[in-house]
């Protein structure tokens, strides 16, 4: 199948969740590790660095999300772009403060397990706030501004804030299943839900002393 579906957004946003959604919905996808338990992130980058179909290997699958978004994120959704064109791009993504905190958490997680297994292979051990918000700002500016001309092929797509069936199977014009909308790995986004809560309030308030 020429026309796929990229997942583009940054890690610990839900993409536990589309992977899941995709399964549903009887798309081939895969998700971090192929079927053989090879991590299709170094898979893809060696393709791109070597001039290869950027999914050699992979091309079977139609779904592809959670496959590495470093330096080389934007070199290789543009490359997907280039090799694959008329394919479906979504920016899985979620609010700054509480992407931030679930990096933090996973670092916190890993640093644990590497005390523990000191001779385990466990990477990203350093909390980064500062070089995290540099990046995730600089990487949805970029993802925006590549297809502001092209909006019926990227959907900006955020679990924590309630996105689901209607929204995703909309844009991949697909029927929408008889089963809730699986959330794997993704807890809502609380603080975006007290703000949303507290400026209700706010403006009831209002509404009431004008009409005292």
């Amino acid at each position: 199948m020429n026309n796929k579906i990229f997942c583009i957004g940054l890690n610990k946003t839900g993409t536990t969740t589309l992977h899941t959604a995709f399964q549903i919905l009887g798309v081939s996808s895969v998700h971090w590790k192929d079927e053989n338990g090879i991590k299709i992130g170094p898979t893809i980058v060696n393709n791109f660095k070597e001039g290869n179909d950027i999914l050699k290997g992979l091309d079977h699958y139609t779904a592809f999300s959670d496959w590495g978004n470093g330096k080389s994120a934007v070199k290789i959704f543009k490359e997907f772009d280039k090799q694959y064109p008329g394919s479906k791009f979504i920016l899985n993504t979620r609010s700054l403060d509480s992407w931030l905190l679930s990096r933090e958490k996973h670092v916190i997680r890993n640093q644990k397990l590497k005390e523990k297994y000191p001779n385990s292979d466990i990477t990203w051990l350093k909390v980064e706030r500062k070089e995290w918000t540099r990046f995730y700002q600089e990487y949805h500016d970029t993802v925006l501004q590549y297809f502001k001309d092209r909006k019926n092929e990227l959907l900006v797509f955020d679990v924590t804030s309630g996105d689901g069936w209607e929204k995703l199977c909309s844009f991949l014009n697909l029927p929408i299943p008889n089963s809730p909308f699986p959330k794997a790995n993704v807890a809502p986004d609380k603080q975006g839900f007290i703000q949303r809560f507290y400026h209700r309030i706010i403006n009831n308030l209002k509404i009431l002393v004008k009409n005292i």
